[in-house]
């Protein structure tokens, strides 16, 4: 006889669940090995014992389930009929936001007859055993949800170039710029294949056109200061926003024949590269920061650090471009053979497409599309007048104007008739920065005072209701009963010149009429016209 779990402790791990399910299994399949032996005739009593020292299992069990798969025809023991979730059960789950005990309280609600209802114990096994954890997250919290349960494949590998990734990220930090407190946005971009922060551009408000534009310009150079890395690439993926959609955007990578794939909405995971990016550069550079907003709560209100000096702009900015050498140059990836980003791109052969840099200062700025003519102030444009050296002797020149959207202190000159840079034009007359913090300051102003009126107005429109503690109709605070109301109305009232008092529901004229107006008269004085 073999041994039972009492002459052998270190055999209850085989009273698990799990261990019965396998031992089930198991024991099937020698079951139907046995009876492949029956019907050549070789099988004996011998193997069945070995069976069942194997599966440590009784000899008379083996024996039963070989008449019982004998008698059925198969080896499999027939599902025992059991609970199982149905296409209502499903909207019920919808409907109560994925809550297993309202669906069951709603169930006993609708039968007839308890006993046609499972348990809730019951309900729970089944909802965990038929709805895959992707279907109750979707069920409890959308489709957003449910995707987050969804495997996502890895692209082909490709070269350098091959596809490059974009994306805003405003950094959770909050630091001074021009006397504010902002949280910056970085524009960016990144090679898919290597890993390589390509190039990157930040502002201190929502970021633009010009943004996307800067980011390009520094993914694109190999100079000292932009490369090693830089080129065309062949794709980039960027998502629906319209600034990526801006004409601005579009003319400058249809020219250098680069494909822009516009994603669907809503679809972060078809360019998980740069979503990658955006959490490793919050998870390794932005949460070491001063200011980080998402510090950890001391109360309802309060976060730890609320109260450390901010970085400034300046020094945020130069932070971070230590921080993308660094991660392009020192970081190494474990997908990729535990090697740097940088040493990927340096150990690809494949040929760098770069183009010229006028063309670079052609197609990387947006065309003023009507002709300027130099006259003797210089350039006038948008109400500015730019001038520069060497527009010296070219009055009455006709010139077409390029510039980076929203920078209009610098614009590129081109020749009307020829397309030739003849160069670049400053603003003539500046605003210092105590004029354009001035300026600020009266908007920043004005604005508080605007806020001060409709928080105001919202005060004196808001209209409470006192508190009920049983269902009745909504009931306004502040009524008044009807002994209050009547001694209101029956008040007297002072004249406008408060000299006499006027009779109750009286209200005297406070604008002395018109000779053209029809003034009503009492009803005596019509009566007797002659009355003096």
């Amino acid at each position: 006889m073999p041994p039972t779990t009492a002459d052998n402790p270190s055999d209850h791990a085989d009273n698990t669940p799990q261990r019965r399910r396998e031992k089930k299994k198991l024991l099937a399949a020698a079951v139907r090995s046995l009876l492949q032996l029956r019907e050549l005739g070789k099988m004996t009593s011998a193997d069945v014992k070995a069976v069942a020292r194997t599966l440590r299992v009784h000899e008379r069990t083996v024996w039963r389930r070989l008449e019982k798969a004998q008698a059925l025809g198969t080896a499999d023991l027939p599902a025992r009929p059991r609970f199982t979730i149905t296409d209502d059960i499903r909207i019920k789950l919808a409907y109560h936001y994925g809550n297993i005990k309202a669906v069951h309280r709603e169930m006993l609600h609708e039968a007839d007859d308890e006993g046609d209802v499972p348990g809730l114990s019951t309900l729970h096994r089944a909802v965990k055993r038929d709805l895959p954890p992707g279907d109750l997250a979707g069920l409890r919290e959308g489709i957003p949800a449910a995707r987050a349960h969804d495997p996502h494949l890895r692209r082909p590998p490709t070269r350098r170039n091959e596809e490059w990734e974009g994306d805003h990220k405003q950094a959770p930090v909050l630091v001074w710029a021009q006397g504010r407190l902002v949280k910056p946005w970085v524009t960016w971009f990144c090679d898919c294949h290597t890993g390589m922060i390509m190039g990157w551009a930040v502002t201190p408000h929502y970021p633009h056109r010009a943004s996307i534009l800067a980011a390009l310009r520094a993914c694109i150079l190999t100079d000292e200061v932009h490369g090693p890395a830089g080129g065309l690439p062949r794709r980039i993926r960027i998502d629906r926003g319209k600034d990526f959609l801006s004409r601005a955007v579009s003319e400058a990578m249809g020219v250098f024949s680069v494909q822009v794939d516009v994603l669907p909405p809503y679809t972060p995971h078809l360019k998980g590269s740069i979503e990658n990016l955006n959490r490793a550069a919050t998870s390794m550079f932005f949460s070491a920061l001063p200011r980080y907003t998402r510090t950890q709560k001391l109360d309802a209100r309060r976060r730890a650090g609320d109260k450390d000096p901010a970085l400034t702009f300046e020094a945020f900015v130069d932070l971070f471009a230590q921080w993308v050498r660094t991660r392009n140059a020192q970081h190494r990836m474990q997908g990729s053979g535990d090697l740097t980003p940088l040493e990927v791109w340096l150990d690809d052969d494949t040929p760098l497409r770069e183009p010229p840099l006028k063309d670079l200062n052609v197609f990387l700025l947006e065309e003023e599309r009507s002709t300027r003519i130099i006259h003797g102030h210089g350039i006038r444009w948008q109400n500015r007048d730019y001038v520069a050296a060497w527009m010296t002797g070219r009055t009455g020149t006709p010139v077409r104007i390029r510039h980076q959207p929203h920078h209009p202190r610098t614009i590129e000159v081109f020749d009307a008739h020829t397309d030739q840079h003849l160069g670049s034009a400053h603003l003539a007359d500046e605003a210092s920065e105590e004029e354009i913090r001035a300026v600020y300051e009266a908007r920043d102003e004005r604005v508080r005072r605007l806020r001060r009126d409709l928080a105001e107005a919202k005060r004196r429109r808001r209209r409470r209701f006192q508190a009920v503690t049983q269902a009745e109709p909504a009931r306004q605070a502040g009524t008044m009963t009807r002994t209050q109301a009547a001694a209101e109305l029956a008040r007297p009232r002072r004249s406008p010149a408060g000299d006499t008092e006027v009779p109750a529901g009286y209200m005297p004229r406070r604008v002395t009429p018109s000779t053209r107006w029809a003034i009503p008269q009492p009803a005596d004085t019509q009566e007797n016209p002659a009355t003096p």
